[in-house]
């Protein structure tokens, strides 16, 4: 069946880069569009980024443009969102996604001083 495993959340200082990783399996992952999609503390689910099969085309939320990049590593089945520049705004469980129907548990990250 479809699995989606988060990590590489944590605590950081504002101003912070961490990296998150999203190890997949159960389907074919070069054939499908691949979404971060996060949560903060009280608030909906909130559209983060995106990229397609190849990973040769990206789209990202403006929150986030010009401070996140996601990727993917077809070989391993593995996507990624490197995030820089963190804010405190950032603070929210991050899943990855495959959408609509599958979503990974989802990984904490808290940005704070």
């Amino acid at each position: 069946q479809v699995q989606l495993v988060e990590s590489g959340g944590g605590l950081v200082q504002p101003g912070g880069s961490l990296r998150l990783s999203c190890a997949a399996s159960g389907f074919t992952f070069s054939s499908y569009y691949m979404y971060w999609v996060r949560q903060a503390p009280g608030k909906g689910l909130e559209w983060v980024s995106a990229i397609n099969t190849g990973g040769g085309s990206t789209y990202y939320a403006d929150s986030v443009k010009g401070r996140f990049t996601i990727s993917r590593d077809n070989a391993k089945n593995t996507l990624y969102l490197q995030m820089i520049s963190l804010k405190h705004e950032d603070t929210a469980v991050y899943y990855c996604a495959l959408v609509p129907d599958y979503w990974g548990q989802g990984t904490q990250v808290t940005v704070s001083s």
